[in-house]
């Protein structure tokens, strides 16, 4: 992540200096019991079985994750592994990937267009989520509350979870988002949200995981500065702009 946003200042010719600890990034959330209510949420592992990023289900053979997680992937470097609380442990399913279709407009996560599908090759035997809509412009009104999902972090310089985790934190203005990541943060394709004092947030490992509201994948944990710090709400997709 700090690589793609220096590359991409090079490119561009932007003179700004990106900010500190910027990483794709469940801190001060609490662990998801079974039985499973959200099996649409699964992991992207690799071939080793080791789990690397997040993703939602939108139909039987259709994952939507973030395209940092997997741009220059191909499908067979990528497995999703559904309906599984503990990604330590068996249950649910491991489906191979037969294509990966990473956004166009794709060149680094602060740069927008954050977003990617994955064709399946075998489907996947849980019920979507719905995708927000172009015209729910509504679900991302500042004060609204959505939750995030991921097995990552725990804290900034903690391990990973094995077990599924959840977070709900409210989303900002874009304002207050702007002024947190001046020269990065784009309205019109990411939101932001977490706390104004941090303490809650998504973190390392729960990169392309889904960001629920009102019932509708609103948005993919895409990036920000370390995790649930004062100041620096957690930057997501804004799925509805790309459906």
């Amino acid at each position: 992540m700090r690589v793609a946003m220096a590359l991409a200042l090079l490119l561009t010719g932007v003179a700004v200096a990106p900010p500190a600890g910027a990483d794709p990034r469940i801190v001060g959330g609490v662990v998801v019991d079974a039985p499973n209510p959200y099996p649409w949420v699964v992991a992207l592992a690799d071939q080793n079985g080791r789990q690397f990023c997040g993703g939602a289900i939108v139909s039987r053979y259709q994952v939507v994750t973030a395209a940092h997680c997997v741009n220059g992937l191909t499908g067979r470097d990528v497995l999703v592994v559904a309906g599984r609380l503990d990604v330590t442990k068996p249950g649910g399913t491991v489906h191979p990937v037969s294509q990966v279709y990473v956004h166009s407009a794709y060149r680094s996560a602060t740069s927008g267009a954050d977003i990617a599908y994955l064709l399946t090759s075998t489907p996947m035997p849980y019920e979507p989520i719905a995708l927000a809509k172009p015209s729910e412009t509504g679900l991302y009104r500042a004060g609204i509350t959505g939750t995030a999902f991921g097995w990552g972090r725990t804290s900034e310089s903690g391990s990973t979870s094995p077990v599924l985790r959840k977070v709900s934190v409210p989303l900002q203005t874009n304002e207050v988002c702007a002024a947190a990541y001046p020269g990065y943060y784009q309205s019109s394709s990411m939101f932001c949200a977490g706390l104004p004092n941090g303490g809650k947030d998504a973190c390392q490992g729960d990169s392309g995981g889904p960001f629920i509201i009102a019932g509708r994948l609103a948005g993919l944990v895409s990036w920000g500065v370390g995790c649930a710090r004062p100041e620096y709400p957690g930057v997501y997709t804004r799925v509805g702009v790309y459906t």
